[in-house]
């Protein structure tokens, strides 16, 4: 009997040991494509908006280095993407990351002005090749979809009174004006603008963003193992993320069209 009983505990012992291998492997295959994304996705910028050779000679020019000329680079490619967006006689969103403000504007001139507290983004847009963030700049990014912890039409459903006896006015508490605010706005090449609300004065404040971000980086998670699962690397998409007052946040939301517009500055 006990020859058997041996025989059971080793190879029990087999399998998990040839499990816990397989596991390990396949966090070290994930790992590796996860690293490997963020290259794929600049070298595709590269290719979509890198210069060609007789460019790049002509570039190597100290000039073009130079910081005075750059930052007149980027006032141009800024220029540029408004120009374009205020063809379309619709509202749009401008970002300016190097004085943190958030502008709605329309036909060039700005409706609405938001400071913004807090900033995070992809490494590209800082330590990328400056005349490649700044082709990418020159245009708008348009706006494929979005996910929202609020209603993008509040819509309030009313019954018709039959006379004026009926009638009542409205009692209903707006709840929209404390209602946490967090969104997406995903563009068309993929790259996020995340907007939070700075304010969490409240506990349904913090719990609403860890939620909204639980729910997105599941999200995220499931799209990527779905990629690496068919020996695919994963997309990986440039982000910004800034800190908005809820106020601003919301107006911000609900004036942008479905598929309206955004332009950068940084």
């Amino acid at each position: 009997m006990e020859p058997e009983t041996e025989n059971k505990i080793s190879g029990r012992t087999i399998a998990l040991i040839s499990i816990a291998a397989v596991f390990v492997l396949f966090i070290i295959y994930y790992s590796v494509m996860m690293m490997l994304s963020p290259g794929k996705k600049y070298s595709e910028i590269r290719k979509e908006f890198g210069i060609d050779s007789t460019e790049k000679t002509r570039m190597d020019n100290p000039v073009f280095s130079d910081s005075t000329y750059l930052k007149l680079l980027k006032e141009k490619a800024f220029l540029q993407s408004r120009m374009i967006m205020a063809e379309t006689d619709s509202i749009y969103l401008t970002l300016n990351l190097s004085d943190s403000t958030a502008h709605l504007e329309i036909s060039g001139v700005s409706v609405h002005e938001a400071k913004f507290s807090e900033m995070e983004t992809s490494k590209i847009f800082i330590k990328g090749d400056e005349n490649l963030i700044l082709s990418l700049m020159a245009n708008p990014f348009t706006i494929a979809k979005d996910w929202a912890t609020i209603k993008k039409e509040p819509v309030m459903i009313k019954m018709a009174p039959k006379d004026t006896s009926e009638y009542k006015p409205d009692i209903m508490p707006d709840t929209s004006v404390t209602e946490p605010v967090n969104y997406i706005l995903e563009m068309t090449d993929g790259t996020r603008i995340y907007v939070c609300q700075q304010e969490n004065e409240k506990p349904d404040d913090r719990r609403s963003q860890l939620h909204f971000d639980r729910e997105y980086r599941i999200r995220d998670a499931w799209s990527c193992m779905k990629s690496i699962l068919h020996f695919r690397i994963p997309d990986y998409h440039l982000f910004i993320k800034i800190y908005l007052p809820r106020s601003d946040a919301k107006i911000i939301y609900r004036a942008i069209p479905k598929y309206g517009q955004v332009g950068l500055y940084r």
